[in-house]
């Protein structure tokens, strides 16, 4: 793949760095997990591969995303220096015919267990990065997750601790002060998060973007049609740049806002992620071209909370 390097930044306080532009591995855990495409060990292989050659440093997968671990480490877990790993825990994959069914269980012995067995899927010791996925503030309190974590942590097996949240829990979370990073749904099309991913950036913590693309322009990637109709109020194509793509776009506004470290895109396609690399390297949008995006979206009711 040809052109510049990826620009990476550092990773809130943690003293890691990361690439801008990471890898979304659901995209790998074929088809027994949420409606996913079936995946050949030589697909995963392939996108895995291309990923790192490509310079991206930051992986994110979880242990409810089916093959997604196990393939990362089957594939590169030779190249572990290469990148930073981040995983989450309250997990679980439970057979139901056809497809897996994917509960949460939030008590200490469980999440003990998704970290092992973590671990044994990625061929690693240690993740970078161990996020709580999705639970409430309240089961939060409820079963002490931070405790586990920090328990965990002090084993070894993560080197810092995070959490995927939204709104309402989100705010609170990062008012706790406890968390490392903060995984969190943004983009143009989905600007409720924007002031929070500046309050947890100005707090220290690393800001992980997901949905970044909106899953790509329906057709051409697996977005979903409602959402992408705020593109079409808010006239955005007016917006984009000589042979630049909606998605290619969408990615280089969500790079845009200055509180994000690191958007994680998944595909399964080599040329996807050669598109997605090359919006990367053209950074941030013109300041002009973002200031006239957000006031568009604004109109036409797309508006960050708070």
């Amino acid at each position: 793949m040809t052109g510049g390097t990826l620009e990476s930044r550092p990773f809130g306080s943690t003293g890691l760095s990361v690439t801008r532009l990471g890898f979304g591995a659901m995209e790998i855990r074929g088809e027994r997990i949420w409606n996913g495409r079936p995946v050949r060990d030589e697909q995963a292989s392939d996108i895995l591969t291309a990923v790192l050659d490509t310079g991206i440093t930051f992986l994110d997968t979880a242990g409810d995303y089916g093959r997604s671990e196990a393939y990362i480490g089957q594939f590169v877990a030779d190249r572990r220096e290469e990148y930073v790993i981040a995983t989450k825990c309250g997990c679980s994959m439970v057979p139901a015919g056809d497809h897996d069914e994917t509960p949460h269980s939030w008590d200490r012995d469980h999440l003990l267990r998704n970290i092992d067995d973590s671990l044994a899927k990625l061929a690693t010791d240690h993740v970078d990065l161990l996020q709580l996925h999705n639970p409430s503030v309240e089961l939060a309190e409820e079963h002490k997750l931070v405790d586990t974590l920090r328990e965990i942590q002090a084993s070894g097996k993560t080197r810092f601790i995070g959490a995927s949240a939204t709104s309402p829990h989100l705010a609170t979370y990062v008012e706790w002060g406890v968390f490392d990073a903060f995984q969190i749904p943004y983009s143009a099309l989905e600007r409720q998060h924007e002031n929070l991913i500046t309050r947890a950036h100005e707090a220290g913590a690393g800001t992980i973007v997901r949905g970044g693309v909106a899953r790509g322009e329906p057709g051409a990637g697996l977005g979903a049609t409602d959402r992408w109709a705020t593109w079409e109020r808010a006239g955005l194509d007016d917006l984009l740049g000589e042979g630049e793509s909606r998605t290619q776009w969408l990615l280089r506004f969500t790079l845009s806002h200055p509180g994000v470290d690191t958007v994680i895109v998944g595909t399964l396609n080599p040329a996807h992620l050669a598109e997605n690399v090359k919006a990367a390297r053209a950074g941030a949008l013109p300041a002009d071209v973002y200031a006239e995006a957000k006031r568009r979206l604004d109109a036409a009711g797309e508006s960050p909370e708070g």
